[in-house]
């Protein structure tokens, strides 16, 4: 997914340092406190120059600290990376499908499978079926070709754009966000995938607009994540439920989002070269004023309310660090001017 533009320079790295230190003013004592007691794990640069647009982020549970990702437009394979060292340990070559045409998701589902979402879209509408690809992860983490399922999809109220695939921790359906300024559906699959026919997903319920989405490991929560926000849910007998805010880093092109194995934190990711997977403690910020729509999402996609309206007073304090990291900014691209 290409939706944002990239930009590179000496200026750009000062702005964007600026931008984060800004985001990091906005999230308060409790986020510093709670970034500063995980900085036993804080994320990690993914550093194999061939994923230049990870889409999709999945923790691995077959191999703990691995994550699994991927390239939007690519060919049929997906890497593992080790959080630790931001390496490429394995490429995995998936044989017996197509050609993809816009990979954006990746999840693993209660059977052991990896559920790899060829379900992009970006004409929004153009692609009368979509793909989903599934393979056993792996039991040694090298270089191989394996045999994948493919799945045909299909949307019952017809074709759409989405970025997010959910496989459900515990009952092992198979769930699609898709992706829509103002809010998109949430649309379930069939009990059980068939490789032989299509697969017709139907909407159930109403949601922000999406990059991706993760299930927590226990499945009681859906987490849902756009650009500049996300969103928790409760998640009873295959219903969304009551949803309240979560922290999200600052990120260029924001895009994936997973939980880590033990369900203490979220790792989010972003594309790019060198793209950066920063994990956030979890901790839910209650709804001020009722304003939440649950599920409906319309003040939920609201970047203004999920950024700026939770605290006057850090708005404050946001304004005055903003306006002098701004000048900091040019006062120092007016020395490179001199």
């Amino acid at each position: 997914m290409r939706s944002l533009p990239y930009v590179t320079g000496a200026r750009t790295r000062v702005t964007i340092a600026a931008a984060a230190a800004f985001a990091l003013l906005a999230t308060g004592p409790a986020a510093l406190a709670a970034s500063s007691a995980d900085s036993d794990d804080s994320g990690f640069t993914i550093k194999d120059p061939r994923i230049t647009e990870s889409s999709g982020l999945a923790a691995s549970r077959a191999h703990p600290g691995v994550y699994w990702t991927h390239n939007d437009q690519d060919e049929p394979r997906v890497f593992a990376v080790d959080s630790k060292t931001g390496e490429t340990v394995a490429t995995i070559t998936l044989q017996g499908v197509g050609k993809p045409r816009d990979m954006e998701a990746i999840s693993i589902g209660s059977d052991g499978n990896v559920y790899v979402g060829d379900i992009g879209d970006n004409l929004d509408g153009s692609w009368n079926h979509v793909w989903i690809y599934r393979f056993p992860e792996p039991k040694v983490l090298k270089d191989a070709t394996v045999k994948a399922t493919q799945f045909t999809v299909k949307y019952a109220d017809g074709p759409r754009n989405a970025e997010a695939l959910m496989v459900h921790p515990t009952t092992g359906r198979v769930y699609i966000a898709s992706k829509k300024d103002g809010g998109g559906g949430l649309y379930e699959g069939p009990a059980t995938l068939s490789a032989a026919g299509t697969n017709v997903f139907r909407r159930i319920g109403e949601v922000p607009m999406v990059t991706d989405g993760a299930f927590s490991p226990d499945g009681k929560e859906l987490v849902l994540r756009s650009y500049f926000s996300a969103r928790g849910y409760a998640w009873t007998n295959g219903k969304l439920g009551a949803d309240h805010r979560v922290s999200v880093p600052l990120q260029g092109q924001s895009e994936s989002v997973t939980y880590t194995v033990d369900g203490k934190a979220l790792m989010f990711g972003s594309e790019g070269e060198q793209s950066e997977v920063e994990r956030v403690a979890l901790g839910k910020e209650s709804v001020s004023g009722g304003g939440s729509k649950s599920p409906s999402g319309e003040e939920s996609s609201d970047i203004g309310e999920d950024i700026g309206k939770s605290n006057v007073t850090y708005g404050a304090i946001i304004l005055i660090g903003g306006a002098a990291l701004i000048l900091g900014v040019k006062r120092l691209a007016r020395r490179r001017r001199d």
